[in-house]
């Protein structure tokens, strides 16, 4: 060989190639192949340090400060045992309209109200004929 000390092996324990262009990772110094140079691919651990996050805490939809070096998971946790203000009718129910026929115990999130018993029904029992409309059935009568 002409040119012993050219090149670097890759510091993944799995690969070890032989790489004439390695890149070196920002955050652990380490020489790596292209198939190993990203955070995840060597799941480098000083990765928090270098990769910027801004989580939202899942209860308020607050974007939450994180300081470079901390990791998210904690900044989110501290913030929800401290200051965290729940979202305003985050709780509610979104299924609240239940279905009148007898039996049934369906509930929908919009009213379907019969326009002849104006009793509230499930999409499946929304039609008079679907829920013995008793409105309609004097209807029907008086046609007769």
């Amino acid at each position: 060989m002409e040119f012993p000390d050219l090149g670097k092996h890759c510091s993944e324990r799995t690969c070890k190639q032989l790489n004439f262009l390695p890149v070196t990772c920002d955050a652990c110094k380490q020489d790596f192949c292209k198939d190993h140079f990203s955070y995840t691919a060597h799941e480098c651990p000083f990765a928090f340090k270098k990769d910027v996050q801004v989580p939202v805490c899942p209860l308020c939809d607050v974007p939450i400060p994180v300081r470079r070096g901390e990791t998210p998971d904690v900044a989110v946790g501290e913030h929800i045992d401290r200051d965290c203000a729940p979202r305003p009718g985050r709780g509610e129910k979104v299924f609240t309209y239940r279905c009148s026929k007898e039996g049934c115990k369906k509930k929908e999130m919009l009213q379907l109200a019969c326009v002849q018993c104006h009793g509230n029904f499930c999409i499946q029992h929304r039609h008079p004929l679907d829920h013995s409309c008793r409105a309609a059935s004097c209807s029907a009568g008086k046609a007769r």
